[in-house]
C-alpha cells in the first residue's frame, strides 16, 4: 500500500489518504447504522463537497481488531470491503490509541483481512501491508465489433 504521510484527528473523525482519501468515524454500534444514507451525507458534506471522500464506520473489538463498513466514492453505495479504507482504518484506531498493535485484524462485510505498518520518525506510516485472500468472483466474455 502506499506511504501515509499524516493523519489528521479531529474530535468528530479521522482523515487519512491511503492512494485515496478517507473519512473514519469510530462508532459503537456498527450494525444498526445506515450506512448508504450516512455515508452520502458526509460523502458530499463539508468539507468534501463534489470532490468526496470515502466514508468508513468502524468499530474496535479489541485492541488488536475491529470491524468496518464503508461507503465507496465513486459507486456511490456501501460496498463489501475497500482495501484502502480498512487500511486507513487501522492506521486511525492506532493513531487514536484505540488499537495497540501495528498488525491489525479487520472484519468487512466482504471477509477478513490484515493491516500491518511502521510508524516511521516523521510521524507518517510506512511499510504498510494488506493481507487477505483473493477470490475469482466473475469470469465473462465481451464482443467488440468496430465498424
Amino acid at each position: 500500500m502506499s506511504n501515509v504521510e499524516g493523519v489528521d484527528i479531529y474530535s468528530s473523525h479521522t482523515f487519512l489518504n491511503t492512494g485515496s482519501p478517507h473519512h473514519i468515524e469510530f462508532v459503537k454500534d456498527l450494525e444498526a447504522l445506515d450506512v448508504t444514507h450516512l455515508g452520502a451525507q458526509i460523502r458530499y458534506g463539508n468539507p468534501y463537497f463534489d470532490e468526496g471522500s470515502n466514508v468508513n464506520f468502524v468499530e474496535i473489538l479489541t485492541p488488536e481488531a475491529f470491524r468496518i463498513r464503508t461507503y465507496e466514492r465513486g459507486v456511490e453505495r456501501e460496498t463489501l470491503a475497500c482495501g484502502t479504507g480498512v487500511t486507513a482504518a487501522a492506521i486511525a484506531g492506532f493513531e487514536r490509541k484505540l488499537l495497540n498493535s501495528n498488525t491489525i485484524k479487520a472484519f468487512a462485510l466482504g471477509g477478513e483481512l490484515e493491516v500491518s505498518f511502521e510508524k516511521n520518525k516523521s510521524g507518517g506510516f510506512e511499510n504498510i501491508w494488506l493481507k487477505g485472500p483473493a477470490e475469482k468472483v466473475f469470469e465473462g466474455q465481451i464482443d467488440i465489433k468496430f465498424h
